[in-house]
């Protein structure tokens, strides 16, 4: 448990035992989300093509910025221009935290082609020269996919190569390259992702940990001692029995104060990103309120 935490608990415990009045729930939860600074420890964040209201950019992340979010999350190859990105970043007083490799599924770094591998990797580039340009400091990543074409193996020596050639782009850029955990047949242990991680041997390189895609492989709080402090940044969303990723945040199967619990013991101090169904002023403000539950718990 870190000290902040430690400090509040045992403030709320002096407190009781002296038969003094607590402050109101939403405050103490508030607090908890708080380092001994009054800065957030987790930043919450919305992919933007969860953002369902009309207008420009700015205009979005206008709205995000008056329900409370902290950042938004853009794509690229195809992103916005960065004089676009630059005025929204301007009118709205809300930053861009990064971007999310947005050929990673279709252009993969595994492919058995390499002309393919090669545009993969191209793509990759871009989106690192895109996070610099819009002010963020990370590009999401899914290394590779195991499928009828790709063995395990394959996609690990594959992946690995082509990483390793983005790396001292990213290192000049400062731009990392996190690793998203989905459902590709590829990383879906803890382990496996921390050895993956481990042999690209570079602090330009981490974890993207997606809580509610590891559901189905194995419960999310055990993922993250394993990753430790290889987790940068987080993807918020829930998995639940007969929903599916339909299942809206607090009612899936994620034991999000576990996952909080763990958080903790490695201090974890960053970004959240949900990445679930958006949609108008209300639906964002649903997910607002609930990632504020997620990360009080």
């Amino acid at each position: 448990m870190n000290s902040s935490r430690r400090l509040f608990l045992a403030n709320c415990s002096a407190a009781a035992a002296c038969g003094l009045s607590m402050a109101s729930p939403a405050s103490l939860l508030a607090a908890d989300n708080t380092t001994a600074s009054g800065e957030k420890r987790i930043k919450k964040a919305v992919k933007v093509g969860m953002v369902g209201v009309p207008g420009s950019l700015a205009d979005k992340m206008t709205v995000l910025k008056e329900l409370g979010f902290d950042g938004i999350e853009l794509n690229s190859p195809g992103g916005p221009d960065a004089e676009e990105v630059k005025k929204a970043i301007e009118v709205s007083g809300l930053p861009v935290h990064g971007v999310v490799d947005s050929i990673h599924w279709n252009i993969r770094l595994s492919d058995p082609d390499e002309e393919v591998r090669q545009k993969g990797l191209e793509g990759l580039i871009t989106a690192i020269h895109a996070s610099k340009s819009y002010g963020g400091t990370s590009v999401l990543l899914v290394p590779g996919v195991v499928n009828n074409e790709v063995t395990y193996e394959q996609c690990w020596e594959r992946s690995i190569e082509q990483i390793k050639k983005a790396i001292p782009i990213a290192k000049e850029a400062n731009i990392q390259i996190l690793m998203e955990n989905v459902w590709n047949g590829f990383l879906t242990d803890p382990k496996e992702t921390a050895r993956f991680i481990d042999e690209l041997d570079s602090d330009m390189v981490g974890a993207y940990f997606d809580v509610g895609n590891t559901v189905k492989f194995s419960p999310p709080h055990e993922w993250v001692p394993i990753l430790g402090k290889r987790i940068k940044k987080l993807d918020i969303k829930d998995y639940g029995k007969g929903k599916g990723f339909g299942a809206k945040l607090l009612e899936g199967d994620v034991d999000w104060p576990k996952v909080m619990a763990e958080l903790r013991e490695i201090d974890y101090q960053g970004w959240a990103t949900a990445e679930i169904s958006g949609g108008p002023r209300d639906r964002l403000t649903e997910i607002a309120d609930r990632m504020d539950r997620i990360f009080a718990s």
